[in-house]
């Protein structure tokens, strides 16, 4: 994979997906870990297979489809089923991830991920970029948006790498605490930046 990749991240709130959209509209393709991990439990896959065959039918929805507030529920209080279901899914995930990836046809692509730093997927990348905003943003715009409560943030924002850390690793960081217009300055500079690394790799 000699393509030249840039790892997206940012806490929960602090606007990745829009950043990554923007990139996205100048013609940069996306591989997003979130997806990826939902369409490898999606029906018929053997992830979901393999997790009905653990857990039980109990699992799933009507529809056959995995309920996930029912897998949460279970892994939440039990360390060790949290466990098995991340040595059974990480792996798939990653491979999925490098298949997309590979597939890519732009000058560089950008692989999302929340979890960057804390899954070491920051070893698959060239360069990092993190998206920040302050603790206090991140909670009032995730309370807004997903309408869970201040408690239920909290423990995400707890699972997620220190502030102060993701900062020290990330190669480059934009501050997302402005408008949209700085926001899609901030996006072309880079854009512009990843196109010469891209060409010289």
């Amino acid at each position: 994979m000699s393509k030249y990749l840039i790892g997206l991240t940012g806490g929960i709130g602090s606007g990745k997906t829009t950043v990554a959209n923007l990139f996205a509209e100048l013609g940069i393709e996306l591989v997003d870990a979130d997806i990826v991990a939902r369409d490898v439990v999606e029906i018929g896959t053997s992830g979901l297979n393999q997790i009905v065959d653990h857990f039980g039918r109990q699992i799933l929805n009507q529809d056959a489809s995995l309920d996930r507030s029912a897998l949460r529920e279970i892994i939440f209080n039990q360390p060790k089923e949290r466990s098995w279901l991340n040595n059974l899914l990480h792996p798939i995930i990653r491979t999925e991830m490098l298949n997309q990836l590979a597939a890519s046809s732009s000058p560089y692509t950008i692989l999302v991920a929340p979890l960057l730093f804390e899954n070491e997927l920051d070893r698959l990348v060239d360069r990092t970029l993190l998206i920040d905003i302050s603790p206090e943003q991140q909670r009032k715009r995730t309370v807004n948006r997903d309408s869970v409560t201040n408690e239920q943030v909290e423990k995400i924002i707890s699972s997620q790498a220190p502030r102060a850390e993701k900062l020290l690793k990330a190669d480059d960081v934009i501050d997302n605490h402005g408008e949209i217009s700085a926001l899609k300055s901030k996006v072309i500079a880079l854009h512009n930046n990843y196109l010469k690394l891209s060409n010289n790799a």
